[in-house]
């Protein structure tokens, strides 16, 4: 694999840098690269700015609206972004219901949704885990019953990151008989949150803040044209949109863009008359994350090149999943072992978007262990990683 940059490549990387110069706002950039939170509104300035570029979404085809990006434009794209603190696209809509919309919803849902999903307009939400259904899926228990031109659909969905923002929730529901295969009675809905009948509460994390969500649905009438593709198809558009999930769980980009400030804060970290970076046992746990991650790195380039005509990424992206997680949990271990005693406080102000005060410890010290707890999780969501390696044996090793 050549991954030298052709001249034309070159070009591409200078506009991308200028745009980010000129248009990313520093107040944005700067609680990226601090870990800091950005406010919904901000999400959506910054999204609509990428939409008015022409930018917004990188990996749709052409004719609904995408880039036409090569994979090496995405790469570059990606690198670029990571490293200007730019905040990442909110994943729900773009990277995940559109494709399964332009895939197999009809011309009416397509004209209906994707140009409100490519602008930025509607904020998505994902409803597919449920209290007792996360890595077995197939087994979740909401049900849509057909009456007449609508479903009536009841049941639970949790876990439902920033749901509390949600205009619209894409949602797995058994529309089959009990005696149905599993994933043969699964259909998939798209449902407006102001619905009646639709009541959304809480979970607070372990930092404090109301990420995720329960969603009840109680009665809830869902018109059947909400509904993509077949009744009883869901499972199959689900692991479609599973495999984009996967895939942008790797963030190599950030993982690179994390570990190069972790170098840099290590370098100024005092250590015994040294510094951090000087410690051999420190080092050598940062070489190793650094070698993993390149591993990870090609993975991702060849994982490129082979959906560079806009399809699913096959079963690889199980494998991006796993090692994605592992690296970036790796990262965060070496944030807190690098902070120190400077990890133990914790003062939830300072992670707001208004927060005015100066942040405790030096660098990232203050975000290390509630980051490090938070992201525990990235190894669960999307499909376990024990789950992923059961993928790989059966769809890759064929075992």
């Amino acid at each position: 694999m050549n991954i030298d940059l052709s001249p034309a490549e070159l070009d591409f990387q200078a506009q991308v840098r200028q745009f980010l110069e000129e248009k990313l706002p520093s107040h944005y950039s700067d609680r990226v690269l601090k870990g800091l939170y950005l406010k919904k509104e901000e999400y959506i300035d910054w999204q609509k700015t990428l939409y008015q570029q022409g930018w917004a979404a990188t990996n749709w085809p052409v004719e609904h609206g995408g880039t036409g990006w090569t994979p090496t434009q995405k790469y570059i794209w990606a690198n670029e972004c990571a490293e200007a603190g730019a905040p990442d696209v909110i994943p729900f809509g773009m990277k995940m219901v559109a494709p399964v919309i332009y895939t197999y919803g009809n011309d009416e849902q397509k004209e209906r949704f994707l140009p409100d999903i490519l602008a930025s307009n509607v904020w998505w939400c994902q409803g597919y885990s449920e209290p007792n259904a996360g890595s077995d899926l197939a087994s979740l228990k909401t049900t849509a019953v057909r009456d007449g031109d609508d479903y009536l659909v009841n049941g639970t969905k949790t876990w439902t990151t920033l749901g509390h923002y949600g205009d619209w929730i894409f949602c797995l529901v058994r529309t089959g008989r009990p005696e149905e295969k599993n994933q043969e009675a699964i259909s998939f809905l798209l449902i407006d949150m102001t619905t009646p009948g639709i009541t959304v509460s809480p979970i607070i994390t372990l930092d404090g803040h109301r990420e995720v969500n329960e969603v009840h649905f109680d009665n809830v009438r869902v018109p059947v044209a909400n509904r993509v593709g077949e009744e009883g198809g869901g499972w199959t558009y689900a692991k479609v949109l599973l495999t984009h999930e996967r895939t942008g769980i790797a963030r190599v980009a950030n993982s690179k863009r994390s570990l190069r400030q972790l170098k840099k804060l290590a370098a100024e970290t005092g250590d015994g008359g040294a510094t951090l970076m000087e410690n051999p046992s420190f080092a050598q746990k940062i070489t190793e994350v650094e070698f993993d991650l390149m591993a990870l790195e090609y993975t991702e380039l060849r994982t490129l090149a082979a959906v560079s005509t806009g399809k699913a990424p096959g079963p690889e992206s199980s494998i991006l999943k796993i090692k994605g997680t592992e690296v970036a949990q790796a990262i965060d271990e070496l944030y807190v072992e690098m902070a120190g005693y400077y990890s133990l406080p914790f003062v939830k102000e300072q992670f707001e978007p208004d927060f005015a005060g100066e942040p405790v410890g030096p660098g990232m010290a203050a975000d290390s262990a509630p980051h490090y707890f938070n992201n525990r999780k990235a190894s669960i969501y999307g499909g376990s990683n024990e789950i992923q390696k059961n993928i790989i044996c059966k769809a890759v090793l064929g075992l």
